[in-house]
C-alpha cells in the first residue's frame, strides 16, 4: 500500500526536516506484520514528494491476527493469507504513519521548528483505499478540516464497466494545513474509512483517539461515526471517549448535529443509497426555512457549519448567520465553508457570530428566520427559559424552526430505552407530550402560533426519531430593529 505527501514549500526539501527523513536515500522499518519504506520520488526547492510504501508480510499479518483476535467488522473472513489488506491502505497504513513519522506527527521539527508550527500546501495521495460508505464518505469526513478531496472510485473491473464501481476510491487531499494536523487527520481516519482494523482495539483506543483528534475532532459534524469506526463499534469505549470529548465542551455549546446519534445503533449499519436521519433532518430544516419565504437566516448553535454549508448553496438566501459560543466551532465552520477562498459576492452573504444563546444579543434582531438544530437538549433546564427570552423574546425571527430528539423512540436503538440518552451531552430529551407542552408554553408566551411534525421513519407506537416544531410570529409584519 502506497501514500504520498507533496509540497510546493519554497525551499521544498524543509519536508525531509519535517518528516525527519532524508530525501538523498531510502529508509526502512520493520513492523509488526511486514516492512514500511520511506522515499522520495521527487525532491528540489520546487517540489518535494515523500513517499511512504507499507510491504505487508501474510505469515506474520496471519499470526498477528490470531493472537489479538481482531474484531474487526469482515475478521478477515477470506482467509488469514487472501485478503486486501497489503494493497489497499488500511489501520496497517495508519500504524506506519504512527511509528515512521512518530516526531512530524507530534509537530516537533528540531531543524525546522517554526516551519513546523505553520501551514504549507500540502497534497495526500492514496491511490488505493477501501471506503466503506463510497466516495461521498471521504469528502464527509476530510472536507471539514480544510482539504479539497477527490475521491474517484476505482471501477470493479474496467473490462467490464457495467459491474460497477469496488469498494476502493483514489484520494486525493489538498489543502494548506500544518504537517502534523495532516499526519493527524490521516491517522485517525484511514482506519475509520476502512472500517475493519487489524488488531483488537482495547481501552489505551480511546487515549490514542483523543491526542491524535485534539483540537479538531469535537467539533467535526461527523464526529459520532468517526469515534465507532475508529473503537471498532466497540460502545463503551465510544461512549468513553464521547464523554471526554463532552467534558471540553461548555453547556451551552452543543455538538455538531451529525453526532448526536453516536454511541446508538443508528449508523452502526450504513446504507448509502438511503439518507441518514442527519441528513433527512437537514432536508426538513431547509425545507421548513425555504416555505417560510425567508432570505435573511441565522443557524443559531451552528456548529462545525453542517446546515449552513446547505443555506449558503441556495442562492435565495441572501444573509446566512451562524452564531455559536465556541471559537473553534466557528473556526471550523469558517473552514468548512472555506471563507477565505470565496469569491467576495459570495463571502458578503455569509456572516460568522460569536454569541451564547441564552443571552440577549441585538445583532441577532430582524432577521426572517432562525434554526434551533438539536441545541435545546443540551442545555440544562433551568437555562431553557434564559434562551426562550433570547430568542424569541429579544431576537423575534419572523420564523423559527427547532428540532430536538423524540425520547420514545430510544426504544428502537439497540441498547438504549426510555431512560438513556442519545449522546452524553444530552441534558434532557423529550417525549412528544413533553415538546408538544413547551411549544405551547413558548408560543403563547411570546406571539407565536406553532406547528409539530417529525422527521425520519414513522413508528406507530413510537413516533419518529426526530420532532421538528416550525413558529411563526403572530404579526409577521411588526417592526424589528436591523
Amino acid at each position: 500500500m502506497l501514500l504520498t505527501l507533496t509540497t510546493t514549500h519554497h525551499p521544498a526539501t524543509d519536508l525531509g526536516h519535517l518528516l525527519v527523513k532524508h530525501p538523498g536515500r531510502v529508509q526502512s522499518f520493520d513492523l509488526p506484520t511486514g516492512a514500511a519504506h520511506v522515499f522520495y520520488p521527487e525532491a528540489d526547492e520546487a517540489r518535494c514528494t515523500a513517499a511512504l510504501l507499507v510491504e505487508v508480510d501474510p505469515l506474520k499479518l496471519g499470526g498477528a491476527r490470531g493472537r489479538r483476535q481482531s474484531a474487526a467488522p469482515e475478521s478477515f473472513t477470506l482467509g488469514q493469507y487472501v485478503n486486501d489488506r497489503p494493497y489497499a491502505a488500511s489501520s496497517l497504513l495508519s500504524s506506519a504513519l504512527a511509528k515512521v513519522f512518530r516526531s512530524a506527527l507530534r509537530g516537533e521539527s528540531r531543524d525546522r521548528p517554526e516551519l513546523a508550527a505553520t501551514a504549507i500546501p500540502l497534497t495526500v495521495r492514496v491511490p488505493v483505499l477501501r471506503c466503506r460508505g463510497g466516495a461521498d464518505l471521504a469528502v464527509r469526513v476530510f472536507a471539514p478540516l480544510g482539504w479539497t478531496v477527490t475521491a474517484i472510485p476505482i471501477p470493479l473491473d474496467e473490462a467490464y464497466p457495467e459491474w460497477g464501481d469496488s469498494r476502493y476510491v483514489d484520494l486525493t487531499l489538498t489543502g494548506s494545513l500544518r504537517l502534523a494536523d495532516a499526519l493527524n487527520h490521516l491517522y485517525v481516519l484511514l482506519p475509520v474509512l476502512d472500517d475493519a482494523k487489524h488488531y483488537w482495539v482495547a481501552p489505551d483506543e480511546v487515549d490514542k483517539l483523543l491526542r491524535a483528534g485534539s483540537g479538531w475532532l469535537a467539533g467535526h459534524p461527523e464526529r459520532g461515526l468517526i469515534i465507532r469506526r475508529y473503537l471498532a463499534h466497540r460502545r463503551a469505549l465510544a461512549g468513553a471517549a464521547l464523554a471526554r470529548l463532552t467534558a471540553l465542551h461548555p453547556a451551552d455549546e452543543p455538538p455538531a448535529d451529525d453526532s448526536v446519534e453516536a454511541g446508538t445503533g443508528e449508523g452502526r449499519v450504513e446504507d448509502v443509497h438511503r439518507a441518514s436521519l442527519a441528513t433527512q433532518r437537514r432536508e426538513a430544516v431547509l425545507a421548513a426555512v425555504r416555505d417560510s419565504g425567508a432570505s435573511r437566516v441565522l443557524d443559531l448553535g451552528c456548529g462545525g457549519g453542517a446546515l449552513l454549508t446547505a443555506l449558503v448553496a441556495d442562492r435565495r438566501f441572501t444573509e446566512v448567520v451562524g452564531v455559536d459560543v465556541a471559537d473553534r466551532s466557528l473556526a471550523l465552520a469558517a473552514r468548512r465553508l472555506r471563507l477565505d477562498r470565496l469569491p467576495e459576492r459570495q463571502r458578503e452573504r455569509i456572516h460568522l457570530r460569536q454569541s451564547a444563546l441564552t443571552y440577549r444579543d441585538d445583532r441577532l434582531r430582524g432577521y426572517d428566520a432562525a434554526v434551533l438544530m438539536e441545541v435545546v437538549e443540551h442545555l440544562d433546564p433551568p437555562r431553557l427559559p434564559a434562551l426562550q427570552d433570547a430568542v424569541f423574546g429579544h431576537a423575534r425571527p419572523g420564523t423559527v424552526v427547532v428540532t430536538t430528539p423524540n425520547v420514545e423512540y430510544n426504544v428502537r436503538y439497540e441498547g438504549l430505552g426510555p431512560d438513556r440518552f442519545r449522546h452524553a451531552d444530552h441534558r434532557f430529551e423529550w417525549t412528544r407530550a413533553e415538546f408538544a407542552g413547551w411549544v405551547e408554553r413558548v408560543a403563547a408566551a411570546h406571539g407565536y402560533t406553532a406547528t409539530i411534525t417529525g422527521v425520519g421513519d414513522t413508528d406507530p407506537e413510537v413516533g419518529t426519531p426526530t420532532q421538528m416544531a416550525i413558529f411563526t410570529r403572530d404579526d409577521r409584519n411588526e417592526e424589528t430593529d436591523r
